[in-house]
């Protein structure tokens, strides 16, 4: 590992640990202590690729490989969002996230149980035990306690919900201290750094936002958006957006396009629509 060591977790050798490593910060620090827990040789860094990330991600991905001492384990369905959305026949949502479960939650879950014995009630000897790591932070605690309500029988640990407690703003100054260049999603002020910006669960506000910083994303996905509407209308399926919106207690579904079109012509949204992105964690 290319630093000292920054906190003082016990050896537990006898186990392999796994960390989703999505590509953020808290991913980061939460691998760091997983690592010291394990040790390199004893630890995975897990991510899962949906052909839609931004390149700031993966030179996160390898600054930290370098850093940590591990490399990056990379899994993937080899299709994008849309790809999967028009095979679905539907277009994912908030309330129907199918790309999170499709693209993450299941590769992950299907990759460790195929490498690993996972359930620590059982005692697989071809299989060496396996605990796993999420980089969930203080405020998180409602997705550690979701992912273990699923998964009853994994040990799966949140470690920077741990003392110390650290809030994003100190693990990305310590990120920076140590040499890691932080993802330009971040620096621009969104609140993950999955999928270029974009996510299925995003709220008007993300995607507003969006649109003022990173235009040529925002259109990539309006484009696709509309693409696959028309294939599903052609096929015979009513097609949902990403987005909705409640006007005179009615909810309206709110195509990316007409988001822009009307944002152009000068209607005020509201800034406090951020939804949530929760990729990787419980499919719940």
């Amino acid at each position: 590992m290319g630093g000292a060591t920054l906190f003082n977790y016990n050896n537990n050798m006898n186990k392999i640990g796994i960390c989703n490593f999505s590509g953020g910060w808290c991913s980061f620090w939460a691998a760091l202590r997983m690592i010291q827990k394990h040790g390199p040789l004893n630890s995975v860094l897990l991510f899962a690729d949906t052909l839609v990330e931004d390149d700031s991600l993966y030179l996160f991905l390898e600054q930290s490989s370098k850093y940590l001492g591990v490399p990056i384990t990379r899994i993937s369905k080899e299709i994008t969002p849309w790809q999967l959305f028009e095979s679905e026949g539907m277009i994912g949502n908030d309330r129907f996230p199918i790309c999170s479960t499709k693209l993450k939650r299941e590769p992950l879950n299907e990759w460790m149980e195929g490498n690993f014995e996972m359930d620590a009630a059982q005692s697989n000897a071809l299989f060496e035990k396996a605990s796993v790591y999420m980089g969930f932070d203080w405020e998180e605690s409602h997705r550690t306690e979701a992912m273990r309500r699923e998964h009853p029988t994994w040990d799966i640990h949140s470690p920077m919900q741990d003392e110390p407690i650290w809030d994003k703003c100190k693990m990305e100054k310590e990120g920076k201290a140590l040499g890691i260049t932080s993802p330009k999603l971040y620096d621009l002020g969104f609140p993950h750094n999955n999928c270029g910006g974009r996510c299925v669960r995003a709220g008007i506000s993300h995607w507003i936002h969006l649109l003022k910083t990173l235009p040529n994303k925002f259109k990539e996905w309006e484009d696709e958006e509309q693409r696959v509407a028309a294939e599903l209308t052609n096929r015979g399926i009513a097609p949902l957006a990403m987005l909705k919106q409640t006007k005179d207690k009615i909810t309206r579904p709110l195509y990316l396009k007409d988001l822009r079109t009307r944002h152009e012509t000068g209607e005020v949204f509201g800034k406090y629509e951020w939804g949530g992105c929760g990729c990787g964690g419980s499919t719940k």
